[in-house]
């Protein structure tokens, strides 16, 4: 049996959506979380905490991307990347497009 890569925990408080992600997004786990992220109730900010991602790919930066796209003109934030993280959101031009604390 395959040890799960990824989990993703929800909180909702005062129409803020936190997901705090564990473990790794990358091309197998980031099915998952779009999914998750496609069924989002209406809230007014949508935040992801990844302090505890240890791998990035480019079907979790597209999950992000989703994400972004799906809140509109609301807040979506990334916060507590690790500077590997970070890294990447600067080489490929997301932390121009991300509001990444």
């Amino acid at each position: 049996m395959e040890e799960k890569e990824l989990f993703i925990e929800k909180k909702l408080e005062d129409g803020i959506l936190t997901f705090i992600l564990e473990g790794r997004l990358n091309t197998n786990t980031a099915p998952e979380l779009e999914t998750e992220v496609d069924a989002i109730p209406e809230v007014d900010e949508l935040v992801f905490d990844l302090s505890k991602i240890e791998y990035l790919s480019s079907a979790g930066l597209r999950v992000l991307l989703f994400a972004k796209k799906k809140m509109g003109e609301k807040e979506m934030v990334v916060r507590n990347s690790s500077d590997e993280i970070r890294e990447i959101f600067d080489v490929t031009g997301f932390s121009d497009i991300l509001n990444i604390e």
